[in-house]
């Protein structure tokens, strides 16, 4: 049985990083998942508070990260809020509108839109703004994957 609870770990935490690239599977609640299904499937003695209290300021990093990512990628590039809503859309919306492609056209196109529709801005400067997203998430997505690896290391430290 123990190599089936590993197993579904293991999915869990794959799942968690397959949500880097499709946005829409919250992969930070597949991480917490894992570590919770260690817990049942195997103990929580391992898991002492502090463990929970860095995992729990990982999440909060990686959110903080995410939003921080996106928010500077587009406002580098002179776009606004409409930009970052077009951005995040595109990006959710993406990947299954077109598949593979869609993970970076989407925020490029969401950008592009969100500006050209509330603000009438020119079709160069929406452009400019829809690179400045994928930028923002390109930086979002290695800093969120580096987190989480750190965060599934600390955990194999601790149970194995």
């Amino acid at each position: 049985m123990e190599w089936l609870y590993w197993t579904i770990i293991v999915l869990s935490i794959l799942l968690a990083f397959a949500g880097l690239i499709y946005p829409i599977i919250p992969g930070v609640v597949f991480l917490l998942g894992s570590f919770i299904l260690y817990g049942l499937f195997f103990s929580f003695e391992p898991f002492n508070p502090l463990f929970w209290v860095i995992q729990s300021l990982f999440v909060l990093l990686i959110f903080i990260a995410d939003y921080l990512a996106n928010l500077f990628g587009v406002k580098k590039f002179g776009g606004s809020k409409a930009g970052v809503w077009g951005s995040t859309i595109g990006l959710l919306v993406g990947p299954f509108v077109i598949p593979v492609a869609g993970i970076l056209l989407g925020p490029f196109i969401g950008a592009i839109l969100g500006e050209l529709i509330v603000h009438r801005t020119d079709v160069k400067t929406a452009v400019k703004i829809g690179i400045g997203s994928v930028a923002g998430f390109i930086g979002s997505v290695v800093v969120k994957l580096v987190i989480q690896l750190i965060m599934v290391v600390y955990f194999l430290v601790l149970v194995l």
